[in-house]
């Protein structure tokens, strides 16, 4: 059953990360890679919300939500992918800049959902 629950989140993650990477990405004509930053982003806000009502909801949420729908929104290999291909193309502020701000804004925004799931709860 949890697969299937899995299954059905990431059957949501998956296209929305594609359809929100080429969004965001056609809106700005640069090297940087903003749709990839912008999916982790958004997943790490969500996942930090998820673990601050991880006590309150049931299980099933957190493989639907947590393991389906971020783990398909958000991708480490393509930020991987993206911050090698930026260095061979000599682009070394770019890539040095991705580094920088892909694990900063992930992290504070994981941060940042968990702080407010958690005002919100009270």
């Amino acid at each position: 059953m949890t697969a299937a629950l899995v299954f059905l989140g990431a059957m949501v993650g998956a296209p929305l990360r594609y359809l929100a990477d080429r969004a965001v990405q056609s809106r700005h004509d640069t090297l940087f890679p903003w749709g990839t930053l912008t999916v982790n982003v958004l997943g790490s806000l969500v996942l930090g919300g998820l673990t601050a009502a991880g006590t309150v909801l049931p299980p099933a949420v957190s493989a639907v939500v947590g393991v389906g729908f971020c783990g398909a929104l958000t991708t480490y290999s393509t930020f991987g992918y993206e911050t090698l291909r930026l260095a061979q193309d000599e682009a070394y502020f770019y890539a040095a800049l991705n580094v920088v701000v892909s694990v900063l804004a992930s992290v504070g925004a994981a941060l940042l959902g968990r702080v407010a799931v958690l005002a919100v709860l009270g």
